[in-house]
Formats: structure tokens, C-alpha cells, sequence
């Protein structure tokens, strides 16, 4: 922020002509942000919403998908049939394809109800334009406000859809590859909501080896 205001009284007001903080190394913004939504503070938040931002939220928590995703995405990538959803250009430039749950299906078929003629659009304004992404994150934070959430952003429904994964048993390299994520890394975070999994994994290992074996050497 300071940079920025030096670089304002640079350009616009010539009051300096050289930013004193150019050569100061900037510390990287955090990515390990963790934030996510317990069923039941879904469940307060999905009662505060009203038509298509509810039907957003709801995508987003069943498919985990970006918000420039979901407000981009268009019914020729939509497969109800498989119970699919193909976004065709992620953030990585990936083409990727996530499975529908029963909600997420439901929120599709609801905005099929209200589908425009002249956009493919799935999620669109009154108008059956592209929904301005500051007009929707203004009323999202409202919602999130009422409903008595701390610290809480849209991007975090997102984790939230991992954490379930997570939670559901599903290890990291699963949830990585359903994010679209490069790297396995970044899934890491969830790490340590993945026990049930592991679980099944010693579970396999003692079905395939006998302990008395071991117990014998």
C-alpha cells in the first residue's frame, strides 16, 4: 500500500520522483489460507440467500470450482445425464472435469427454470447478462454478516468443498486432482482432515498381510 502511494504522488501529483520504497523486497501474500464452513453454518448461510446467489453458493460448496468459474460457465459444458460439469479453462489453463452431487444438480436444474434465450450462460443477472462479480460479492458479504460468519469470503466456499472431501475420506491426491491443481502441495492444507482415509488404507494393509506372520519372524 505504501509503494502504491508513492507511485500515486509520482504520476499523478509529480510531488516526488522517485518511489523511496522501490527497491524494498516485498513479502509474499500468504496462500495457505484455510477458512471453511461447518454443514450446519452452510446450512444458516444457503437460508440467507436469495435466487441465483443461493444457487451459486450452493455450486460452489458441491463443486468447489473458482468464482469467475462458476459465473463464466455455460450450459454446453453442463452433462446432467453424466452428472458432469467440464470447465474448459481453469485458472492453470486446464481443462478439467468435476463430478455433480444430487445439490449441485439441483442448483442447475433450478436456473434451467429461469434460462435466457439469447445467452448460454448458466447463472446470469435479471437482464440474463453476466453477473457483475463486485455486485455479488458485496450481497455474498452481507448474507455472511447476518448470518454472524468472521472472516469469511467467497474463495472459502472452495475450501469448504475440500475440507468435505477431506472429511468424506477422500485423500489429498483425489481432492487435488478435483480442485485442478498443479501442484499436490497446494491440496496439503487439507492434510489433516484426510484420517478417515488413511484409516482405510491400514485397513487394506491388514487384510493383504497376516500379522501372525510378522509376529512369528
Amino acid at each position: 500500500m505504501l509503494s502504491k502511494a508513492y507511485n500515486l504522488a509520482i504520476r499523478e501529483w509529480e510531488w516526488l520522483e522517485k518511489n523511496p520504497v522501490s527497491m524494498v523486497s516485498m513479502e509474499k501474500e500468504g496462500n495457505g489460507r484455510d477458512r471453511w464452513l461447518t454443514h450446519n453454518e452452510a446450512e444458516r448461510l444457503i437460508r440467507r440467500l436469495e435466487p441465483p446467489l443461493k444457487q451459486i453458493v450452493i455450486f460452489a460448496i458441491n463443486t468447489g470450482m473458482r468464482q469467475d468459474e462458476i459465473l463464466s460457465l455455460k450450459w454446453p459444458a453442463v452433462d446432467i445425464a453424466r452428472r458432469a460439469v467440464v470447465v474448459m479453462k481453469s485458472k492453470n489453463g486446464r481443462r478439467r472435469t468435476i463430478p455433480l452431487s444430487n445439490h449441485a444438480i439441483e442448483a442447475l436444474r433450478d436456473q434451467s427454470n429461469l434460462r435466457y434465450l439469447h445467452t448460454d450462460l448458466v447463472f446470469t443477472n435479471e437482464a440474463g447478462g453476466k453477473i457483475d462479480r463486485s455486485k455479488m460479492t458485496r450481497k455474498f458479504k452481507k448474507a455472511v454478516s447476518k448470518t454472524g460468519l468472521e472472516d469469511f469470503r467467497f474463495h472459502d466456499l472452495r475450501h469448504t468443498c475440500a475440507t468435505w472431501l477431506a472429511q468424506a475420506g477422500h485423500d489429498i491426491y483425489f481432492i487435488s486432482r478435483w480442485l485442478g491443481h498443479e501442484d499436490v502441495s497446494m491440496t496439503q492444507r487439507y492434510a489433516h482432515h484426510c484420517v478417515d482415509s488413511l484409516r482405510v488404507g491400514v485397513t487394506a494393509f491388514d487384510s493383504v498381510h497376516n500379522l501372525t506372520t510378522f509376529q512369528a519372524m
